[in-house]
């Protein structure tokens, strides 16, 4: 009787799974005729980056919050106000007094940076990472045919902080993360 109950779980949650992603409203290409493999040196580091962005910022987040942090860092890019590379953008550090400040945090943050420094995050040992990384060369090649979950965001935070951001006008709220963008700049 329990694993009739285990298996009626995991049925559901399978169905679940295919409903949620057969009826997302961000239209994924599914079907990539480029491998990573074939895609020149730099092209393969940018991808690489964005892809240890999404895992890094949203490893457990549903697909479409998966997209989202990707979109952020495109959008960052076509803005003219940050970098212009995806390696840039997710790197990029300002200094806030005597404070050096990620844009995205993890960046900033001792383990997983010491992960990357140890090769920790391969797609020979972490299925979830090659998941990511497959997700982020569709992106990478196929972005301009995705709509933007995040209308557009340039800004993030998770649900359970508050930054108190100034200027701020909330575009989105997708799985744990509330989406933002910048309602006035300073010269």
């Amino acid at each position: 009787m329990r694993l009739l109950t285990v298996l009626s779980s995991i049925l559901f949650a399978i169905f679940l799974g295919f409903f949620a992603f057969a009826f997302s409203q961000i239209p994924i290409p599914t079907k990539l005729n480029v491998k990573f493999s074939d895609l020149s040196m730099d092209a393969r580091k940018q991808v690489e980056c964005l892809a240890q962005n999404i895992y890094f910022e949203s490893a457990h987040e549903p697909t479409e919050g998966q997209i989202a942090v990707a979109f952020v860092t495109l959008n960052r890019m076509k803005s003219g106000r940050f970098p212009n590379t995806y390696c840039d953008v997710v790197k990029q550090k300002t200094y806030f007094e005597r404070y050096v400040v990620c844009q995205f945090s993890w960046y900033c943050e001792d383990k997983p940076l010491a992960i990357l420094k140890n090769n920790g995050l391969t797609t020979r040992n972490n299925s979830l990472y090659n998941s990511i990384v497959d997700l982020s060369l569709n992106f990478y090649l196929n972005h301009d045919k995705m709509n933007d979950p995040t209308k557009g965001a340039l800004f993030y935070h998770a649900d359970y902080v508050s930054p108190g951001w100034p200027n701020m006008r909330r575009t989105a709220y997708i799985g744990r993360h509330i989406f933002y963008n910048k309602t006035k700049w300073n010269a």
